[in-house]
């Protein structure tokens, strides 16, 4: 039985690649499970794990904001940030895209740190009543491995010019002049995120502590302290999007299924990676 059950292991390695490219063939050639009865004039679009290139989705705005068909733009965040730049990229592209047509950004999982930043300009926020929101806030770090080097006989050979040339370096111990100027650093861009949030949500920047300041909140907290505007399931963000977009009869944008496939293999790998890393979630 178990050289049986060997050989069955060994076949599916030696068969992958073709068994995927089946797969493949069949996702792109099946009937779709859904016809679309005329022309597309709402559409979702996803920001989920971790924030690491806002390519990919600022084109998706970006091509949303030119169809004059999409009426309204659904933005499905379920993501714990991630780098500061490419949030902002993707902040700003909603941003413009809310002149033309109505956003609404929807917390189904966690909406927090690069991706509550990245939602902040939405027409609207709406949450899940068990989403994560808000961790305003900015952190650098980086490991000390002098130690480790040290004990297995490495050591650094460095040419520079610049006093904080090497500053964030692994290889020792910070100097208080490079801490001092990358805590100067991490508060500059802090004051960019807090003064953004500000500006969009129409907060009061001098009490900042009471919604920034890295706290993580629930719905509930998030709504009370103005991060987001409403507490409820997808289902009530699509209609809402609707009103806003004064569409009665909503045809939602279909992906290339294809493009869907590959996507959806994307989405599970990051959303692992995400529960794996990201280990502040609450369990039912």
């Amino acid at each position: 039985m178990f050289r049986a059950i060997g050989n069955f292991i060994k076949w599916i390695g030696d068969h992958f690649k073709g068994m995927l490219f089946l797969l493949i063939v069949v996702v792109v050639f099946m009937p779709s499970s859904s016809t679309e009865l005329g022309t597309a004039n709402l559409q979702e679009i996803k920001l989920s794990g971790p924030i690491m290139s806002a390519e990919k989705i600022v084109k998706e705005i970006e091509k949303a904001q030119k169809d004059k068909n999409i009426k309204g733009v659904l933005l499905d965040v379920n993501s714990p940030g991630g780098s500061v730049a490419p949030s902002i990229e993707i902040a700003y592209a909603i941003r413009e895209l809310n002149k033309h047509k109505p956003v609404i950004a929807y917390a189904s999982g966690i909406m927090a740190s690069g991706s509550y930043y990245s939602s902040i300009y939405a027409t609207k926020i709406i949450s899940n009543p068990g989403a994560l929101v808000g961790s305003i806030g900015v952190i650098m770090e980086s490991a000390d491995i002098s130690k480790l080097m040290e004990t297995i006989g490495v050591k650094t050979q460095i040419v520079k010019e610049g006093l904080y040339k090497e500053a964030g370096t692994p290889t020792r111990e910070w100097t208080p002049q490079e801490r001092a100027e990358l805590e100067r650093l991490t508060k500059d861009t802090y004051d960019l995120f807090v003064s953004d949030v500000a500006r969009a949500r129409g907060l009061d920047i001098n009490r900042s502590k009471d919604y920034a300041d890295a706290h993580i909140f629930s719905a509930q907290r998030a709504k009370s302290v103005g991060l987001i505007d409403v507490i409820g399931v997808k289902s009530e963000a699509k209609t809402m999007l609707q009103k806003e977009a004064n569409i009665t009869n909503p045809i939602w944008k279909e992906k290339d299924k294809f493009d869907n496939f590959i996507d959806n293999l994307e989405t599970k790998s990051v959303l692992k990676l995400q529960n794996y890393f990201y280990g502040l979630k609450a369990t039912l």
